[in-house]
Parts: C-alpha cells; sequence; structure tokens
C-alpha cells in the first residue's frame, strides 16, 4: 500500500511543471551571488592592501 502512494507521488512529482519558473529564478540568483563574490574577493584584496599602508604610515 505504502509502496503504491510512493509510485503516485513520485509520477505526480515527476510530471509536474510548475516548478520550472522557479528552477530558473533560483540559477539565476546563484548566477549573481557567485558573481559578487568574485567582485567582493577581488576588491577586497586591494582595499585591504590599502588598509594596511594606511596603518604602516600611522
Amino acid at each position: 500500500m505504502m509502496r503504491r502512494q510512493l509510485r503516485a507521488f513520485l509520477r505526480k512529482l515527476i510530471s509536474d511543471q510548475s516548478g520550472g519558473e522557479v528552477l530558473e529564478y533560483v540559477l539565476i540568483a546563484s548566477l549573481i551571488v557567485v558573481a559578487a563574490i568574485a567582485i567582493i574577493a577581488a576588491v577586497g584584496s586591494k582595499v585591504a592592501a590599502s588598509w594596511t599602508s594606511l596603518n604602516s604610515s600611522m
């Protein structure tokens, strides 16, 4: 009985196509996050170098 319900649930889940838009939004958001992390990492080292330079000049 439980196995039949699980199969029916999985069939319904696989055939459901309403989640496609959500998946697209998740992919776009993840690309934005990856780009933001890359930019922060690139700029972060320059900012740290500036602070180090400022600190040593004091």
